[in-house]
């Protein structure tokens, strides 16, 4: 570093815990750490305007955009989505190796290494209600009522069934058709007596969505992309649309069943952007060519086909004086197909579609629609869609949506409609693994 007055020197408004301030140490001018100064000093860390960033919105306007809070540097270097990393995970858990974070094809991805999957880092949240106003903030540091967040793994393509065993792997096409039961049963029989592996988790569904939100300041993630950066170095857009087409031509195409190969945005590594991938003809339809999206390594994090979601059951009443109760459970030891022991009751769900215009958020921000009304363009930009039923029932409920939803798919875009029995080509899950506590 140059010699330089630091009475003159710029005026830092705002630092990171690993930026570094000059000190006398033991007689000698030394660089520290401003998180190693803070835990020196016994100083509290308390504040979320200086240890963590996240996003502020009003449920009483439309617009998809979000507002920025908390260390603005934080939003420039985003230090808890930057942990996230592409890696091979054996079946006891333990990480085989980390990928390529600029590109992962040169790695083997076929399973025999390990599943491909994206490890999610540890770190701590809070969610705020101030009136109309939300706050979704994150923070490396376990501030004053900030909940801790585990590490956990999420599978970078949607899963495939190989020996009867729930897999993560490139060049194949995901395995649909299969009820939420069938997912759970092969994702389990990665580890047997475990429930560590699962399918995909609402919970897990849930984080994804804070953390695309918190990166993007923005709600609806079908926002068009933009490798560009803001002038204050921020991100912006969205992930665009993901892979979407006709849903005729998709049926007589292949029926409804997936139709884009695992792996086809890996030249991305760890980064996020869009591949075009040209689905050719088949049963001479042409679906043409379709925009394959990648969240931080995450290929089709919405749309193309739907995904099962596990731990959390909907108890979806009768009549018109009816409600529908949302229910989710952390435990997956205790997930059901059949009840609600082991699961918290965290809100109402919206019983009509629509496009959503509240979430249910609460402590946890829950993304379940608890309000529609709204369009693709405004508030979180996602559908919803949901039945009433002539006798009260236990619904599972499926994210994200599929290629023939178009403008409705998304993060938030959910589906009370079915029992966790049902399957269909167009429904396929992830899968996840959640290390024992």
């Amino acid at each position: 570093m140059a010699n330089k007055n630091l009475g003159t020197a710029d005026v830092a408004t705002s630092v990171q815990q690993t930026d570094s301030v000059l000190a006398e140490i033991g007689g000698a001018m030394r660089r520290v750490k401003v998180k190693d100064l803070s835990r020196s000093l016994n100083l509290s860390i308390t504040s979320p305007e200086v240890y963590a960033y996240g996003i502020e919105f009003d449920v009483t306007i439309s617009s998809t955009a979000a507002t920025r809070i908390g260390n603005m540097s934080m939003h420039r270097t985003l230090p808890v989505q930057t942990l996230m990393k592409g890696c091979l995970l054996d079946d006891d858990g333990n990480v085989v190796d980390y990928l390529d974070p600029q590109d992962w094809t040169k790695a083997t991805r076929d399973g025999s290494r390990g599943q491909v999957m994206v490890e999610l880092p540890e770190y701590y949240e809070k969610f705020e209600t101030d009136g109309n106003k939300r706050r979704a903030w994150m923070s490396l540091e376990p501030l004053a009522g900030f909940r801790k967040v585990p590490k956990r793994y999420v599978s970078a393509y949607q899963a495939y069934v190989k020996d009867n065993k729930l897999c993560s792997i490139a060049g194949v096409l995901a395995s649909s058709n299969i009820s939420r039961t069938g997912f759970r049963n092969a994702a389990r029989a990665r580890k047997t007596g475990s429930a560590e592996w699962n399918c995909h988790v609402y919970d897990i569904q849930r984080e994804l969505y804070w953390l695309f939100a918190i990166e993007y300041a923005q709600l609806s993630c079908q926002t068009n992309y933009n490798a560009a950066l803001t002038s204050e170095g921020y991100h912006q857009g969205g992930l665009g649309s993901g892979v979407v087409c006709d849903g005729n031509k998709w049926n007589t195409y292949n029926g409804y069943n997936p139709f884009v190969p695992c792996g086809t945005t890996d030249s991305l590594g760890n980064r996020s952007g869009v591949v075009t991938y040209d689905t050719g003809t088949k049963n001479g339809v042409t679906l043409g060519k379709v925009s394959v999206n990648r969240y931080r390594g995450i290929e089709c994090p919405f749309a193309h086909v739907w995904n099962w979601t596990d731990g959390i059951n909907i108890e979806v009443q009768a009549g018109d004086s009816g409600v529908s109760k949302v229910y989710v459970c952390r435990d997956p030891k205790k997930f059901s197909d059949t009840g609600y022991n082991g699961y918290t009751y965290v809100g109402n769900e919206a019983r009509t579609e629509g496009f959503v215009t509240q979430i249910t958020f609460g402590e946890y921000g829950d993304i379940t629609a608890k309000a529609v009304g709204g369009s693709d363009s405004s508030y979180h930009g996602d559908y919803h869609y949901t039945n009433i039923p002539t006798a009260t029932t236990l619904r599972g409920v499926l994210f994200g949506g599929s290629a023939a939803f178009g403008s409705g798919c998304g993060f938030v875009f959910s589906s009370s409609n079915s029992a966790p029995s049902a399957a269909d080509a167009s429904i396929a899950s992830r899968l996840c693994f959640l290390p024992a506590a």
